[in-house]
C-alpha cells in the first residue's frame, strides 16, 4: 500500500490505572471490549492488522466490505472490533472469528456481523498522516471524516468522546459490569505508536464470592500455588469458574497446612478443571480437590463463557459466608444497552 504508515504499525498504548485522572487535558472515552485493530485502505486494498501487528483480514470480511465500500479511497483508522449480541458485545462471538475454515468465517460474519468502533484518524482521505497532530485536532478530523464518509455504514460506528469528567463517570454508572471501564487520553499529545504516556485505561473491575472447590501446587514443590474457585448454579451444582495465584510467598507454607486435611473429592460437582491441553502442561492438569467450606473474595474483570477469562486477585478470605451463597448469579450481567452510547 501507498500509504504514510505502513504496516506492521504498532497503536498508541495505555496504562493501567486505578483512578480516572483529572484535568483540561483528558479526553474520555468508553473501553470497549473487543479486539483493538486498525484498518489500512489505498484504493482496492483494504486490510485489517491486530495490536500485534497481525493480519486480521480474513476474520471480518462484512467489515473488509464495509471498509471497501466507503467513497474515502485512503485512509488508517484506529478502532475496535465488537460483535454485538442483545445489544451488548460478546467477546466469546469475537473469539470463535478467529476460525481456519473460511466457510465458517463467513458463516459468522452473516449471522452476527460485528462493528467496527472509530476512534482515532492516522491517515486521512487525502493521503496526509495525522500522527504528528494533536489528539484535539485528530479528534475533529476523525468526526467530520465519519460524518463525510462513514454516517450512513451499518458497521461502522463512531466511539464517543468528552472532555467532562462526569460523563464518564456516567457511563461506568449507567452500564455498570456491562462496560469494560473507561479510557482517558491526553489531549494535547500527538499519536505516539507503541508509547504508554498519553493513554491510560481503568479497568472496570469487580468482585465475586466463590467456594474454593480445590487448589494445585506450584511446580516444583509441595506448597498451594492456586485456588480453584467455584460457583453453584440454580440447580446447587457447584461448577470450576476460575483460578486466583496471586496468594503471598510467606502466607503458602500456612495455608498449604490448612487446606491438606480437607482433601476430599471430587471438589466440583458440574464442570471439573481441564486436564492438559496444547496449551497447558502435564502439571497444569493436576489438582487437588477440597470439600467445599471455604469462601473467598477476589476480583475479576470479565466473566463469559462460564468462567473468569482471566486470573482473579485474591482480595480477602469469607468465613462469614456460607458456601452455597456463592452462586453464580452475582457474575451475570444486567442488561444494559451497550450500542445505544455509539452513533
Amino acid at each position: 500500500m501507498n500509504l504514510p504508515l505502513q504496516r506492521p504499525f504498532s497503536p498508541m498504548e495505555a496504562q493501567s490505572v486505578d483512578e480516572i485522572p483529572v484535568g483540561s487535558s483528558w479526553q474520555y472515552e468508553p473501553k470497549w471490549d473487543g479486539f483493538r485493530a486498525l484498518a489500512f485502505r489505498d484504493g482496492k486494498e483494504v486490510d485489517l492488522q491486530s495490536k500485534s501487528g497481525r493480519l486480521m483480514t480474513r476474520y471480518f470480511p462484512e467489515l473488509i466490505t464495509a471498509l471497501r465500500a466507503l467513497e474515502a479511497k485512503k485512509f488508517v483508522l484506529d478502532g475496535e472490533i465488537v460483535v454485538p449480541t442483545d445489544n451488548s458485545f460478546s467477546f466469546d462471538a469475537l473469539l470463535q472469528r478467529i476460525h481456519p475454515a473460511a466457510s465458517r468465517v463467513e458463516k459468522l460474519a452473516a449471522q452476527t456481523p460485528a462493528l467496527f468502533i472509530l476512534f482515532d484518524l492516522l491517515v486521512g482521505p487525502d493521503g496526509r498522516a495525522w500522527t504528528k497532530e494533536l489528539l484535539s485536532k485528530r479528534r475533529v478530523a476523525l468526526e467530520a471524516f465519519f460524518k463525510a464518509f462513514c454516517a450512513r455504514s451499518k458497521l461502522l460506528r463512531l466511539s464517543p468522546a468528552t472532555t467532562r469528567l462526569s460523563d464518564a463517570k456516567g457511563w461506568l454508572k449507567g452500564a455498570g459490569s456491562a462496560l469494560d471501564g473507561v479510557i482517558a487520553k491526553r489531549r494535547d499529545f500527538e499519536y505516539r505508536s507503541s508509547d504508554r504516556g498519553g493513554m491510560q485505561k481503568i479497568k472496570n473491575y469487580r468482585s465475586a464470592d466463590c467456594v474454593v472447590g480445590g487448589f494445585r501446587y506450584n511446580e516444583g514443590s509441595r506448597l498451594v500455588g492456586s485456588l480453584l474457585l467455584g460457583l453453584f448454579d440454580a440447580e446447587g451444582v457447584l461448577h470450576h469458574v476460575g483460578f486466583t495465584s496471586t496468594i503471598k510467598r510467606e502466607d503458602k507454607p500456612s495455608l498449604t497446612r490448612k487446606l491438606k486435611p480437607l482433601i476430599a473429592p471430587p471438589g466440583f460437582t458440574g464442570n471439573a478443571p481441564g486436564g492438559p491441553s496444547r496449551w497447558s502442561t502435564k502439571r497444569s492438569g493436576e489438582w487437588q480437590p477440597l470439600k467445599p467450606v471455604l469462601v473467598v473474595e477476589v476480583r475479576y474483570d470479565h466473566f463469559s463463557g462460564d468462567r473468569f477469562r482471566h486470573g482473579t486477585r485474591l482480595l480477602r478470605w469469607r468465613p462469614d459466608k456460607a458456601p452455597r451463597q456463592c452462586t453464580l448469579d452475582q457474575v451475570q450481567h444486567r442488561k444494559v444497552d451497550l450500542v445505544s452510547l455509539l452513533q
